[in-house]
């Protein structure tokens, strides 16, 4: 079982992510940190502590991270995830009150008191990473892993070279990505194959418990604002994206994925190609390979992952 911290900007696919990394008999989820980026910080802040209130998970601490990217303005995704976060859905009230550590203090204590590796799980900016790395750099050492969700080989989402969450703060993922970590990243090459459709929120609504049912009902809204290709015709369906399961799902089963090892590098000037991941698909420069990168996964067992977990809160 893999030590695990889970940084998230909940957000309907971290929402999702966070359920999966509760669920799986493979993690053991140590914490839970917010960063700001799908919505402002005292949202995802509350959103996650309502979603382990929605999964009866009260006991596993949660911290604020930092309130913006380290060195720009916060940009959010509210036209994506609407006002709160989490439109869609009722979510019960948080059951604990808010703690007080700060998201980076709650890492550091976590890792320095652990006798294992942990692996830290990010899918929101890296801001409160990056932040870590630097503040503890005698803590890089108790670090597994990093699988973050964020960037892309060809082409963005956000920009026409970037994704959002690594366009929010160009820098943390910088820092990420030349920590000499081990660095894992699913990006839009992948996470992009990573679908949901309608008959799947169906089959998830069916399994008939209240996060399934809350689940399914934040799905559909979150099907609202799925991009369609701009080369889709009127035959094509295009699915949920479920960007942020695959950071955890890849620690619960590499398996699941094609990943590479290649030299990626993060576009932090002011141009038209800010934030983006500038990926060495074909080791023209013959530098360190420093990320493994996402490209395939696996869809009928990733899909069988998102069941298993919402058939996990069964009562």
């Amino acid at each position: 079982m893999k030590k695990v911290i889970l940084d998230c900007d909940p957000g309907h696919d971290d929402a999702m992510a966070l359920l999966m990394a509760i669920a799986s008999e493979k993690i053991d989820l140590l914490a839970v940190t917010t960063s700001a980026g799908n919505q402002k910080p005292e949202k995802t802040f509350a959103n996650a502590r309502k979603l382990l209130a929605l999964a009866k998970k009260e006991e596993i601490p949660v911290a604020m991270g930092a309130s913006k990217p380290l060195r720009r303005e916060l940009i959010i995704a509210e036209e994506v995830h609407g006002e709160t976060g989490l439109d869609g859905a009722e979510l019960p009230e948080p059951s604990v009150a808010a703690r007080q550590i700060s998201a980076n203090d709650l890492i550091a204590d976590i890792l320095r008191n652990s006798e294992e590796k942990v692996t830290l799980i990010a899918t929101g900016p890296l801001t409160n990473i990056a932040i870590f790395l630097l503040s503890h750099p005698e803590l890089k050492e108790k670090i597994e892993q990093i699988s973050f969700m964020g960037g892309a080989c060809f082409g963005g989402n956000y920009s026409p070279h970037a994704e959002f969450n690594i366009y929010v703060d160009p820098e943390a993922a910088d820092i990420v990505v030349k920590s000499g970590v081990s660095v894992a990243m699913f990006g839009l090459d992948v996470t992009l194959k990573a679908q949901l459709f309608e008959r799947d929120i169906q089959e998830i609504r069916e399994i008939g418990n209240q996060v399934a049912v809350t689940m399914a009902d934040l799905l559909d809204f979150f099907h609202l604002t799925t991009t369609v290709p701009f080369w889709a015709d009127e035959n094509h369906v295009e699915g949920i994206h479920m960007h942020d399961p695959c950071a955890v799902a890849y620690v619960i089963d590499p398996t699941l994925f094609k990943v590479y090892p290649m030299n990626v590098q993060v576009e932090t000037g002011e141009n038209l190609s800010l934030g983006s991941t500038v990926v060495d698909y074909d080791n023209v420069l013959g530098r360190e390979k420093n990320v493994s990168v996402g490209f395939e996964v696996d869809l009928p067992r990733f899909r069988e992952l998102v069941m298993d977990t919402m058939k996990y809160f069964n009562d």
